[in-house]
């Protein structure tokens, strides 16, 4: 996808408050969806509830809560170059105004977004579910070491985004309906696109699919982490000596400070140094942990494999 949507999705998940855009734009996901991040693509495995891993008995949901709609109309280096009332002509000499929006996007990526009347779903009861879904993610049911589970998710009567594909792109829109200030011609069913330069993405959403999601990630707990770092420094401070007394070849190397070069992401690689046994449904909870998708998340929908 070329990184174009990159700024939209980070824009959205800070200016929502942490909803993040499916990806791509054309699916949706529900409460309950768990999926993992492949090649910057969200691949959808399953739902906890329509699998069994939870009794659907067990989970209630809020339904329908109202969010404010000034946090879904965002942009970013777009301008309105124009706005103002025009007068045309139709067929039998019938003269009409309407009002004419021209909006310039400054280059590749640069968006304009605008969803009406966004709602919210969510799983009510997160908290009284969480501990078991680590226990049958990771052991009985399934072994995962990294997924994600959608906890809440975004419809919207109508949202709309442009995204400019190069410099000095443009998108003019016309609406005929008087009711409407010039501000919110963009994105309503009553406006429509006359002309567009270098927009590499534009779409209308009418319909309430659950196109935002909030998910918990699973992560090994940091207490394990700490205790992994440390006992792996402690290993690599004796690692020059045992190499010199060990080979006889002479490998002409120094002692070297790993100290600065521990990876910050080592989830998989504690659980690889665990022994045999080590981890198994009865210790599962004092590894694994559920925290929120962060924009480190976001960063991976738009780290592609070439």
């Amino acid at each position: 996808m070329k990184n174009v949507f990159k700024q939209f999705y980070e824009n959205c998940y800070l200016k929502t408050q942490g909803f993040i855009p499916v990806k791509p734009l054309d699916q949706y996901l529900f409460p309950g969806d768990f999926f993992q991040i492949k090649n910057g693509n969200i691949v959808l495995l399953g739902n906890v509830f329509e699998g069994g891993v939870i009794d659907s008995e067990e989970v209630s949901f809020s339904e329908g809560l109202k969010l404010n709609e000034a946090s879904w109309f965002f942009s970013k280096d777009v301008s309105k170059v124009y706005s103002g009332r025009e007068v045309g002509e139709a067929e039998l000499e019938e003269v009409f105004t309407f009002s004419k929006q021209i909006l310039a996007f400054k280059g590749l990526g640069s968006f304009y977004f605008k969803a009406q009347h966004p709602e919210l779903i969510k799983i009510e009861n997160w908290n009284q579910m969480y501990q078991e879904l680590i226990i049958k993610l990771t052991q009985t049911m399934y072994s995962f070491r990294e997924v994600y589970v959608v906890t809440e998710v975004v419809t919207a009567e109508n949202w709309t985004l442009a995204v400019g594909g190069a410099k000095n792109a443009e998108l003019e829109i016309v609406t005929k309906n008087k009711n409407f200030g010039l501000v919110d011609i963009f994105g309503n069913s009553n406006s429509q696109t006359v002309q567009a330069r270098n927009i590499e993405y534009y779409h209308e959403e009418t319909t309430r699919k659950p196109s935002f999601f909030k998910a918990k990630k699973l992560v090994v707990r940091p207490q394990h982490l700490d205790t992994f770092i440390s006992e792996l420094l402690l290993k690599q401070k004796g690692r020059f000596d045992w190499v010199q007394q060990f080979y006889t070849y002479d490998f002409n190397c120094e002692a070297v400070d790993f100290s600065a070069r521990i990876p910050y992401n080592v989830n998989e690689s504690v659980l690889d140094m665990l022994q045999s046994n080590q981890l198994n449904p009865n210790t599962a909870l004092l590894y694994f942990d559920w925290v929120d998708a962060s924009l480190d998340d976001v960063e991976k929908l738009f780290n592609e494999v070439k």
